[in-house]
């Protein structure tokens, strides 16, 4: 048992060393350190592989989540653009806005599920106000963490203090007994990081224009070929010659050289209460029913002699670009590569819309937009092309990379397009989780995944694979593979080696010095496994040494609680440190240089503030 004790310690400390040099990515480390406890025969295959199944792991898949499904919708940015209406122009008063915000909102839920729901709204002000993410994003997560002091739902360990009071005869603790304790650590938490914003917190990148230039929408897409002055709608009348007919046999493009790009109708007629409205991508087996609205791209004086021909009906002298951009149908940008089959071929010679179920709206040619009749222009070497159709058409197409490349990310165009008008229901999902999470409902990882779910079945989220997509695998790994060295620690019986040595070697200098003392070993192993893992090791240390010593149990349990919600100086220490890492473009030693000092602080404020609320 020494030498697995030994050994445990050894490879903490080696992965404490990895995480700091930032040789290796923070989850592959995570790995290495699972995989020697394996090999070492501290821990077992299952013990070392039990993080995986843990629910907080589940819980920030899920969240993740529901996290993206507040972007694609768009409630992200409706959030950040109220609060940006109370902050105004002051970056430092939206700062403190912000941290405010997320401590009111940690207090009646974990402080994952809290950095989960302002974590896109966070991102969404930093970009509206050209600013770096970075400088928002770990003061998110502390605070986040402060907020667990709050109430006895918001964290674990308030939960587990409460529990072992309990189970050694006392009285649990009430919901807000908890409470004036972390009023004191959030303000000083807020004060800390105003204070070290524009010091320690890394400036990191801003998400300007330049980085949207090579991802542009498809809205932005229309504006720069210009087809604001091309695009027309028509209606088609019940009497209309055109009606039952294939668009193949109106071969508008060689008679009207005009290009019918979508088609629009309702369906159904009479007695059907939900008509729907469908957008079809006009094909060469299209038929055109009666009512329907047409979408076309030409000159004026041709449309003029179609409409008279067919009998159409005018709806729109010059349609909506936008019009073009549905859940259903979208733009994108093509390159040709310099060895393309293409190449001095015409759109309309190899069949480019049977082929690829796309329409050419124009084509780039050194700078000049070519409009007309694209379907009958030679393509050049060079050339980009404006194609549009369904977003699966476009999705197969960027998988052709013989002969064209798409650029930008149709796919994120396409998942966002799904999600449009969704904000609604994506914010009564969150409203329906931090319901089931206060009124404890359902376990908190059971909520978050009933939010997942509605996340795709109502489609603020595309589709599942869109849903898998937005969760950050590094992040997961990070934390699974972490949580087994809390059981090789106690299993091995170092916590408890350690907090028998505290109590021998501190207990000369009163109940605050053994106080301080546990208050110290729970924030430190804080650091590297989870709060609620600390709690559980070190709250019946607390109790044993208050009972000692005849000191006020209450103190020291809250003592515990306060600590371990102290994880602050590494990526591993909470799992809202892992979630922000990336988003934020962090370092391990960003975690470091700006959370031990607040560690230290709030340590010298606690040694204060506990006693003064719960006297030992």
């Amino acid at each position: 048992m020494a030498l697995e004790l030994i050994l445990t310690f050894l490879i903490l400390a080696a992965t404490i060393i990895l995480f700091m040099s930032n040789r290796i990515r923070a989850d592959l480390v995570a790995v290495m350190a699972l995989l020697s406890l394996v090999l070492t025969g501290i821990l077992s295959p299952t013990e070392a592989l039990v993080g995986f199944s843990n629910s907080v792991v589940i819980m920030i898949a899920g969240l993740f989540i529901i996290g993206a499904g507040l972007l694609r919708t768009g409630l992200a940015q409706m959030a950040s653009n109220f609060v940006l209406r109370f902050a105004g122009n002051s970056e430092n008063k939206l700062f403190v806005i912000l941290l405010v915000l997320v401590a009111l909102i940690g207090t009646f839920m974990s402080n994952t599920g809290t950095v989960a729901i302002m974590l896109p709204i966070v991102v969404s002000i930093a970009i509206s106000i050209n600013s770096s993410p970075s400088k928002f994003l770990i003061p998110l997560s502390f605070i986040a963490s402060f907020s667990g002091l709050l109430t006895l739902i918001a964290s674990p360990a308030n939960l587990i203090a409460s529990q072992t009071l309990a189970d050694n005869g006392y009285d649990k603790l009430k919901f807000f007994d908890i409470t004036p304790v972390g009023i004191v650590g959030v303000i000083t938490g807020i004060i800390y990081l105003y204070a070290v914003r524009n010091r320690l917190l890394p400036k990191g990148k801003k998400r300007g224009n330049n980085e949207e230039e090579y991802h542009l929408s498809p809205e932005q897409l229309a504006a720069d070929y210009e087809l604001g002055g091309s695009l027309y709608r028509v209606s088609v009348p019940e009497d209309s010659p055109m009606v039952g007919k294939k668009l193949t046999e109106l071969a508008t493009p060689a008679a009207y050289q005009l290009y019918i790009l979508k088609i629009v109708r309702k369906s159904g007629e009479g007695l059907n209460l939900l008509p729907m409205t469908y957008h079809e991508m006009a094909g060469p087996k299209s038929v055109i029913q009666p009512n329907d609205h047409l979408y076309l791209q030409g000159k004026p004086e041709n449309l003029e002699k179609m409409v008279a021909d067919f009998g159409l009906l005018f709806e729109e002298e010059e349609s909506e670009v936008d019009e073009l951009v549905t859940k259903q149908l979208g733009m994108a940008e093509v390159l040709l590569t310099p060895h393309s089959s293409l190449i001095n071929q015409t759109p309309k010679s190899i069949k480019f819309r049977e082929k690829y179920d796309l329409n050419i709206l124009g084509i780039k040619r050194q700078g000049q937009y070519v409009l007309n009749e694209p379907a009958k222009q030679r393509l050049r070497f060079g050339d980009s092309l404006l194609v549009q159709g369904s977003w699966d058409s476009i999705e197969l197409l960027s998988q052709e990379t013989n002969d064209v490349v798409v650029v930008g990310q149709p796919q994120e165009h396409a998942n966002a397009a799904a999600a449009s008008g969704k904000a609604p229901v994506a914010g009564g999902i969150i409203a329906l989780v931090v319901f089931l999470m206060i009124f404890e409902i359902f376990p908190t990882v059971i909520s978050v995944l009933i939010g997942a779910v509605l996340m795709v079945l109502t489609g603020c989220l595309r589709n599942v694979d869109d849903a898998y997509g937005q969760i950050n695998f590094e992040t997961i790994v990070l934390v699974a593979a972490m949580l087994p060295m809390a059981t090789a620690l106690e299993k091995t019986g170092g916590v408890m080696i350690l907090a028998e040595g505290i109590i021998k070697t501190l207990g000369g200098l009163g109940s605050l010095g053994v106080f301080a003392g546990i208050y110290l070993l729970s924030m430190i192993f804080g650091q590297f496994i989870s709060n609620t893992a600390t709690a559980v090791l070190f709250a019946p240390i607390a109790m044993n040494a208050a009972l000692t010593i005849d000191a006020n149990p209450y103190t020291f349990l809250i003592g515990v609680a306060v600590a371990s919600n102290m994880a602050f100086a590494t990526p591993v220490a909470s799992p809202t440190n892992a979630m922000v890492m990336n988003a934020g473009g962090y370092k391990v030693t960003d975690f470091v240089k700006i959370g031990i000092p607040l560690m230290a602080i709030v340590f010298i404020v606690m040694l204060f503030a506990i006693p003064f609320f719960f006297p030992l």
